[in-house]
């Protein structure tokens, strides 16, 4: 009786747990993020305003517009794709905040059609 009365604390206070997400602190400013590029670790800068997003990757600088869905959640679309999966939209949302950063993960905001859609997920520095 004693095991089922400490599982059912146990049950209550673990589903009670919440993770920080200040989600409008990082709606706009300047980012740093790294990357696998062949297995060689790089790192990219962005800027992102209300309505876009300018990135900065080795030197060239690529933009985006941005539609908020929620406080948490975004669409991204390129502004000039260069190729039909350039094209495509991803969907990006902010897992968890902390004081100078946030958890994200982004997938293609429309599933292929009998293809999974894979999601990946990265931490995003605001530096400015």
């Amino acid at each position: 009786m004693r095991l089922l009365i400490c599982i059912c604390f146990l049950a209550l206070f673990s589903s009670c747990f919440q993770t920080e997400r200040n989600c409008s602190d990082y709606k706009t400013g300047t980012f740093e993020f790294s990357y696998l590029d062949n297995g060689v670790e790089k790192t990219a800068k962005f800027t992102r305003t209300e309505d876009y997003s300018i990135d900065f990757i080795e030197g060239k600088a690529d933009s985006s517009s941005v539609r908020w869905i929620n406080d948490c959640e975004f669409i991204l679309k390129k502004l000039h794709p260069k190729s039909t999966q350039e094209a495509k939209a991803i969907h990006m949302k902010i897992l968890n905040t902390t004081d100078n950063s946030y958890t994200f993960e982004y997938t293609y905001a429309v599933k292929e059609q009998n293809r999974s859609n894979r999601v990946e997920k990265g931490v995003a520095t605001k530096i400015d």
